[in-house]
């Protein structure tokens, strides 16, 4: 806190002693977060006594000691927000990209051929996924089996390519459901919907899913004008328990296609290698971040010590 404040009670301010560097507080607090979170009380809002944190012990080293590791900590901090910050940036400048790009707004150096509007029945063949039923039945699933069954959650925690699912269904559930191949592009109707991703395993997928099958386009460009309006599916969704879309409505919906596949083919390019570099970008981030959770551990508790 850099300013003079007041605060809520739902707050708690220490001023540190001579003997105790508050930036060295600020990160033993946090790494014990956790532990904080287990033992607060309350059914609306979670809250922990003044009692407590007034027993409190924090085990300190020399004050020169705990300026360098909240030095170190705050380091690995700055690296995590630059990296937060320029993948922000990368998203942007791929929206922007994709607004361009697959509008025909920016034509690409080589490429002056016209564009169609076409409806997304007319490329591909669009299909719902089914569920056996009940879907609670143990019968239906088999974690030994290579077959997945796709959720929700399995796509939203996914990027362009899905990889794995948290269920695999057994050859019963299999002929109960609808089978998807590896390499085909499917997207979420239901809950979540107008999520595309494209498979890399064989799995199968439930009623909250359609499968475009045999597209006479480019399947990557295809995949990108579908998450250009992923957006835009909730104004025309059916509304229940949950937002859903039906088979009908995703026919009836037109993007615009260049009739060239070598420009729907590059443009697709431009943007995986967008998508590319920010995975790479994500993937340090994660890894950064877990980083600073084993320096916390280690320098925090002593177990390695910088003086």
């Amino acid at each position: 806190m850099k300013d003079d404040m007041a605060v809520s009670q739902h707050f708690m301010a220490w001023k540190c002693g001579p003997s105790l560097d508050n930036h060295f507080l600020y990160y033993w607090l946090q790494s014990n977060k956790s532990e904080f979170e287990r033992i607060a009380m309350g059914n609306t809002i979670k809250t922990i006594g003044l009692p407590f944190f007034k027993q409190f012990v924090v085990p300190l080293p020399t004050k020169a000691e705990q300026e360098a590791i909240a030095e170190a900590l705050s380091d690995t901090d700055a690296l995590i927000e630059s990296l937060e910050q320029l993948i922000a940036k990368k998203h942007h400048l791929k929206q922007g990209a994709m607004q361009e790009l697959l509008t025909g707004k920016k034509r690409l150096q080589g490429f002056s051929g016209e564009w169609e509007v076409k409806r997304l029945g007319s490329l591909a063949g669009i299909t719902r996924g089914a569920s056996p039923r009940p879907i609670d039945n143990p019968k239906w699933f088999d974690e030994n089996s290579t077959i997945g069954w796709v959720r929700i959650s399995d796509v939203t925690k996914s990027g362009m390519f899905l990889r794995e699912t948290t269920q695999r269904l057994s050859p019963l559930g299999v002929k109960s459901s609808r089978p998807v191949s590896r390499g085909s592009l499917i997207m979420s109707i239901c809950a979540t919907i107008g999520r595309p991703i494209i498979t890399k395993i064989d799995t199968c997928i439930h009623d909250g899913f359609v499968v475009f099958d045999a597209p006479c386009l480019s399947q990557l460009f295809l995949y990108y004008a579908l998450k250009s309006i992923e957006g835009d599916w909730g104004k025309h969704g059916q509304t229940g328990s949950q937002m859903n879309l039906n088979t009908g409505l995703i026919n009836r919906t037109k993007i615009s296609v260049p009739k060239d596949e070598a420009e729907q083919t590059a443009i697709a390019t431009i943007l995986s290698d967008m998508d590319t570099e920010i995975t790479s970008l994500e993937t340090k981030l994660a890894k950064t971040r877990q980083l600073k959770q084993g320096m916390m551990h280690n320098l925090l508790t002593g177990r390695i010590r910088l003086i």
